[in-house]
């Protein structure tokens, strides 16, 4: 066969090719379109699938908000109605008239404050320690609190129970405050977080003079931003929502936190639902305007503090 003939029979088959769909370029096409088409549907699936856990989410909010301006009778009777025809805003200032409720939000307010503060401070020391320091049982030191994240807070509330009485703070805001300065989990995630920053960094500033509170001071916390907002955005969760312990902790009315308070709408025979889907409403607000003004930090500090074990 000729070299003519070579190139003929090349050309034709290049044509045949064309013609029946198979070429290279065709294939890829069609491989990277069916690609495209998957890619898509797999998009749509998920983003559906996210609707319906958010809307699932938000049931209960959305009937804690449409219970708070019902009656006690059409509360249950007429559970699935969203908004009613008579909305019952007397269930909000029924609060503020029955109730000290001003003076439980003040009181959860600044024992909030001075916890968060207290809790950002201390655990971010403790974790700088354990991640960048060195000292005999250091290691040791952290599986302890590591295992304290195993123990379920009842176990611990009659030992702590005693131990405030025999200092003294019972019936006191110290007994609420002091406790929830420290706090393992937030320990162990600063700690991850402080082991992603690098070493180069902190031993620059070493080299010219600086101490180890400088260092502290100036290069780690200003560079952990984000997991800073997240252990101040748990802690406030926290501390906000606990009921148990200043149950347990506060005898008199004055003293209450809002979620101890609004139990005053409970009693042995009744329950004023409207009333209390009310309290719980004012007491998420905080919670909301504090996770939206926080959420980039929160997400970024989530995200990055596991990037280094």
């Amino acid at each position: 066969m000729t070299s003519a003939d070579t190139t003929g029979s090349l050309e034709s088959g290049d044509t045949l090719a064309a013609v029946r769909g198979n070429g290279p370029d065709v294939g890829r096409q069609d491989r990277d379109e069916g690609r495209g088409g998957r890619t898509l549907a797999g998009k749509i699936l998920a983003y559906t699938a996210l609707g319906l856990l958010a809307v699932i989410a938000l049931v209960p909010f959305i009937w804690m908000l449409s219970s708070s301006v019902k009656t006690n009778v059409t509360i249950f009777s007429e559970p699935w109605q969203i908004i009613p025809p008579r909305p019952q805003w007397s269930n909000y200032s029924k609060l503020w008239d029955e109730l000290p409720i001003g003076r439980w939000i003040f009181n959860s307010t600044y024992i909030v404050v001075i916890a968060v503060i207290g809790r950002v401070i201390f655990t971010a020391t403790a974790a700088y320690a354990f991640a960048r320091l060195r000292f005999p049982g250091r290691d040791y030191i952290f599986y302890g609190f590591l295992t304290a994240l195993m123990i379920p807070t009842e176990v611990t509330l009659i030992p702590g129970f005693v131990l405030i009485r025999q200092l003294d703070w019972y019936n006191s805001h110290l007994a609420l405050i002091v406790p929830q300065v420290s706090d393992a989990f937030a320990i162990f995630l600063l700690r991850q977080f402080f082991l992603s920053i690098p070493k180069e960094l902190e031993e620059a500033a070493r080299i010219d003079g600086a101490s180890y509170f400088r260092v502290f001071y100036s290069i780690i916390l200003p560079l952990s931003k984000s997991a800073l907002a997240v252990v101040a955005v748990l802690a406030f969760m926290d501390v906000w929502n606990a009921f148990l312990w200043p149950l347990v902790m506060i005898d008199e009315v004055e003293k209450f936190t809002l979620p101890v308070g609004l139990q005053f709408l409970n009693s042995a025979h009744s329950t004023d639902w409207p009333a209390l889907m009310a309290g719980n409403v004012i007491g998420l607000i905080p919670v909301v305007v504090v996770y939206l003004l926080a959420q980039k930090y929160f997400v970024e500090g989530i995200t990055m503090s596991g990037l280094k074990g």
